[in-house]
């Protein structure tokens, strides 16, 4: 895989095929809380190690992973309808630089 990352303690760990091309500033009241810059994968190009936990709410179309020991929030994922995609937290990647990529302003707070 081509990027790697991991959440605070390394408990969890990502791998990626490739570097974001871009990243989500998502307004939602979870994202808005805890800052994620999401990057989109197909789920069978994402390899995710390690424990977590998932948080779902609302509508529960999604999981919000997170992991039990530091609290990192790692990646989300679909409980059910396939959306084609699984949000990563890309703060978490190795090296990654918000400034080198298009941050797009995503509003899902409606």
């Amino acid at each position: 895989m081509g990027v790697q990352g991991s959440c605070h303690c390394g408990n969890v760990r990502i791998e990626l095929p490739s570097k974001p091309e871009w990243v989500a500033d998502c307004n939602c009241s979870l994202c808005r809380r805890l800052a994620w810059r999401t990057a989109y994968f197909p789920p069978d190009q994402v390899r995710i190690s390690g424990e977590t936990t998932a948080y779902v709410w609302g509508d529960r179309m999604i999981g919000i992973h997170h992991c039990p020991v530091c609290g990192c929030g790692t990646h989300w994922e679909s409980l059910g309808e396939d959306f084609g995609k699984m949000g990563i937290n890309a703060r978490l990647l190795d090296d990654f630089d918000e400034s080198a990529v298009e941050v797009r302003k995503v509003d899902n707070a409606g």
